[in-house]
Parts: structure tokens; C-alpha cells; sequence
């Protein structure tokens, strides 16, 4: 790559970040991590809050590994931007300060929000509005949450996370569609604020920033921060500023298969030139998220590895650590299906022990109940894979439209264990990887924007000259068959 032009991607994630570098060259997409760090949701002020400021400081880190790291790949650092998780804010005062450390959407502050707001307005008009589907967390209900605390008198705009970071980096002060429409406030049929929703809910339009698409350029990294990091005047471009549509942007999708975003959360769904707002979709509970230029994300949140990595947690604060690869090779060595849960139940959202949850869930259900990591990591996971199942099922119900393979991207695309139980549960095909989709996404986006690539297409076939994903071809099908029917007529 012969002085090349390489784009910097943050990619935050809803307790670490990464900075990765990339580019577009002869073989596809290049990509090369150059910095990883670590933050936490605390308790502060009343709340489950981000400590910005140590995220911030690792956003700068990777800017200021950047530099050398392009010069050693032989190309030259050429643009920034920054993609996180969805939902949460922050508030800013008139000269640009945040007030205060954003809260955490796992925060309990919007228990009960979500239904009072659906009876107080009607959740068939939410829908109508937004096509966004009803989490408690939504950033609608969490500033519903906020007004009855009080807003803070020197607030003078709020920004969601990554437009936070861009705002720290160059000054802007505008949030990218893609997490804007997660808000639950953003009109489905043109993008933008939806006025009546602000109004019915009292909440302060005014506060709103300007909505504009990924790949917009935001402005150059501020002169302090260059003379800081030791770069020159870089440019901040806004990708696709929501992680999932980073990360859809950035998978080299097969005509009509779907896409599982596989981490913490799994984003479940397939890509579409237009949302579909009916009662059907909204019965099933189904979201229409803005995707990168001009597409759509139809899809379901699922629980995710949120489950096992709190349960991971816990056994290693209990002296019990299991190292991962080989907890997922005993499961395997376990055979056929036994106990299963239902993923999304609101019990697995923020227990204060998630092992004792799985446990009390299993012996409500009349199902056998173990303390083993193994035989508790195996209920997790066959269990998500028949979530997934399920979930693809309804796709094609809700579309109209077959669904002939999935295509799982993300950490969790690591867990081979999981992606065989998957291809087996829906008897469907599954391409496993790239792991860094969205960082791909973010890259593909700045490219884009850079001129450098001409559309996502081209993006996605330069994209697929590289990645080179794992296939899982279905099994089992009896038993998982069995285990279907036994996942469904589980009361929930």
C-alpha cells in the first residue's frame, strides 16, 4: 500500500473499545488493530453512569497510535470516525462542557417508563411514527426518565455517544441517522425528529441537534488535539454511528440471507431499501433501524452473550474462573440438547446473579438445574441458537421473503460451538467472520465518504475479496427438531 490513504476506526462497545486501522488496497480491505482499552458503567450520582472522560482518553489513545501504525502499513493516516452501542447521551451546556457523566442504559431508572408511556400516548402510534421496536431502554423513555428528575437548567444540547466522541474531537455538534433512529423519536418516512412525539412527552425539542447521514464530514480534529497526538489537521467523518450498522455496512451479505451481529447483544435480521410499518411487524415487536445509505435494518435484538459473559463473570469472582475455549469444548462433548431458557426474558437483563437466575429458571420450568459451568454455559447457548432460529423464522413470516442462510459476524462469530448450534436449530447455512465487521463498516463508510470507494457495493466486493468466513452446514436435525418443540411450548 504505496502511501494509501488509511481510515481510523473507534469502534466502542458497551464496556471496551478498540481503534482499528484500515484501508481499501489491490486484495480488499486491509484492517490492523492499533490500540484497545477499557471502561465500566460505575455508580455515581444516583446512577449507573459511563466514566466519558477515561473513554475519551482511550478514543485519543488510538488516534495517537494511529500515526506510526500507518506509516509502518506504508500509507498515511487520512480520516477519523467513531461508532458505539445505541440508546445513551449525553447533555451539553452552552459552551460545549458535558454536564454530566451519561447515564447507562441498564440503568433501572426506566423501569416501568416504557409501558406508562405506551398507555399514556398508544404504542401503535409510536410505531406508526418510528417503526422502532419497544425497549425499555429506548432513549425516548430514558428522557422521559431524566424530566421527572429535572433537566439540567445549563442544558443546552444533547448528543449520543459517538457524537459526543466527535464533538470532543472537532467541535460538531450533530448526530448521525443510523443510533439516531434507535432514539424511538426519529420519523421513519423522512429521518427526521419527530416533532409530535417531543410535544405529547414534554421533552425539550429544542435540545436536539441537526440529523445528518453516514459519511458526512464533521470538521478536522481540533489544533490542541493535533499538537497533543501528533497528528496533523485529520479529518472526522461520521460513519454509520450505530455499532450494528458499522457492522452490517461492513459484511459481504449474500442476496437475501440474514446477518447476526454476535456480541453482548445479538442483532438479528436482513437488510431492506424500506422499512414495513404494520400491525404484524409491530405484534412481533420488530424494529426498521436506518442503515448506512439509505437502507434499512430490519431485525430483532436478542439477548445475546450478555448471558454468558456475566455468567463467566461471576464464576471468576466466585475463585471458579473458566478459560472459554475450553468450557465451549466441553459443552460440545456434552451431546443432545437439555435445558433451555428463554433468552429475552426481562429476568436475564441485569440480574444481580445471572448463574441464580438460570437456575431458578430452569426449576420453574420443571427442568433439571445444575451449578456446573458446562452444563449452565450449554443451556445459554442452545438456547440462544433456538432464539435465533425462531427469530429467522418470523423474518420470513414478516417479509414474505425466504431466508436461505445467515451470515453471523462479530466477536461472537468465534464461538463455533454456537454457530453450529444455529445452522442446526434453523436449518439454514452459516457463515461465520469476519470478527472486525464493524470496523470494516466504519473504514468502508470513511471511504467511502474519502472518495475513495465509489458505493456500498463496491465497498462490500472490495470488502469480500478478503474476508474469508467459516461455514456451518446443518446437523442433527431431529433432535434439534425436538428441542424446537420443546423451546416453544415453554411458557415465557
Amino acid at each position: 500500500m504505496s502511501r494509501a490513504a488509511l481510515h481510523l476506526a473507534i469502534d466502542l462497545g458497551a464496556g471496551s473499545g478498540r481503534a482499528v486501522l484500515g484501508g481499501v488496497g489491490d486484495s480488499g480491505l486491509v484492517l490492523r488493530e492499533t490500540h484497545r482499552f477499557h471502561y465500566a458503567p460505575r455508580r455515581a450520582a444516583g446512577h449507573l453512569r459511563w466514566d466519558f472522560d477515561r473513554l475519551i482518553e482511550g478514543v485519543r489513545a488510538g488516534i495517537r497510535s494511529a500515526a506510526p501504525a500507518a506509516a509502518e502499513m506504508g500509507g498515511r493516516l487520512d480520516s477519523v470516525g467513531v461508532d458505539s452501542w445505541a440508546v445513551d447521551y449525553g447533555l451539553l451546556d452552552a459552551d460545549g462542557r458535558l454536564i454530566e457523566e451519561p447515564v447507562c442504559y441498564r440503568d433501572q431508572r426506566t423501569e416501568g417508563v416504557m409501558d406508562e408511556v405506551g398507555a399514556r400516548i398508544g404504542r401503535a402510534d409510536i410505531f406508526g411514527r418510528t417503526g422502532i421496536q419497544f425497549l425499555p431502554f429506548n432513549t425516548i423513555y430514558q428522557l422521559v426518565a431524566q424530566g421527572r428528575e429535572g433537566w439540567p437548567p445549563r442544558a443546552a444540547r444533547l448528543l449520543m455517544i459517538p457524537d459526543l466522541c466527535h464533538h470532543a474531537l472537532c467541535g460538531s455538534v450533530v448526530t448521525e441517522r443510523t443510533n439516531a433512529s434507535t432514539t424511538q423519536l426519529l420519523r421513519a418516512d423522512d429521518g427526521r425528529w419527530d416533532d409530535s412525539l417531543f410535544a405529547r412527552l414534554e421533552l425539550p425539542r429544542d435540545l436536539m441537534p441537526e440529523v445528518v447521514p453516514a459519511g458526512t464530514a464533521l470538521g478536522t480534529l481540533s489544533a490542541g488535539l493535533q499538537t497533543e497526538l501528533g497528528v496533523g489537521p485529520l479529518p472526522v467523518v461520521a460513519p454509520a454511528t450505530h455499532d450494528t450498522a458499522s457492522a452490517v455496512a461492513g459484511t459481504p451479505l449474500r442476496p437475501g440471507w440474514a446477518y447476526i451481529s454476535s456480541g453482548t447483544w445479538s442483532l438479528v435480521g436482513v437488510e431492506r431499501d424500506a422499512p414495513i410499518i404494520d400491525e404484524a411487524v409491530a405484534r412481533a415487536n420488530f424494529t426498521n433501524e436506518m442503515g448506512a445509505f439509505g437502507t434499512v435494518r430490519f431485525l430483532k435484538n436478542v439477548m445475546g452473550l450478555w448471558i454468558l459473559e456475566s455468567c463467566l463473570r461471576e464464576w471468576e469472582a466466585a475463585g471458579r474462573p473458566q478459560d472459554l475455549r475450553e468450557l465451549l469444548t466441553r459443552v460440545e462433548a456434552v451431546g443432545d440438547v437439555a435445558g433451555l431458557v428463554y433468552p429475552d426474558h426481562p429476568r436475564f437483563f441485569n440480574p444481580r446473579s445471572m448463574t441464580a437466575e438460570l437456575r431458578a429458571s430452569l426449576e420453574e420450568t420443571g427442568q433439571a438445574a445444575s451449578d456446573d459451568p458446562v452444563l449452565l454455559a450449554k443451556v445459554v447457548l442452545d438456547s440462544l441458537a433456538l432464539r435465533y432460529a425462531s427469530v429467522l423464522s418470523t423474518i420470513e413470516e414478516l417479509t414474505g421473503s425466504r431466508v436461505p442462510g445467515v451470515h453471523i459476524v462479530g466477536g461472537g462469530s468465534l464461538n463455533a460451538y454456537l454457530n453450529q448450534a444455529t445452522a442446526d436449530a434453523a436449518g439454514r447455512p452459516v457463515l461465520a467472520g469476519p470478527v472486525e465487521a464493524t470496523a470494516a463498516g466504519n473504514v468502508l463508510v470513511q471511504a467511502i465518504s474519502r472518495g475513495e470507494v465509489a458505493s456500498l457495493s463496491e465497498g462490500r466486493r472490495r470488502r469480500d475479496e478478503s474476508a474469508r468466513p467459516r461455514e456451518f452446514t446443518p446437523r442433527r436435525r431431529a433432535a434439534w427438531a425436538e428441542a424446537a418443540r420443546r423451546y416453544q411450548e415453554m411458557p415465557i
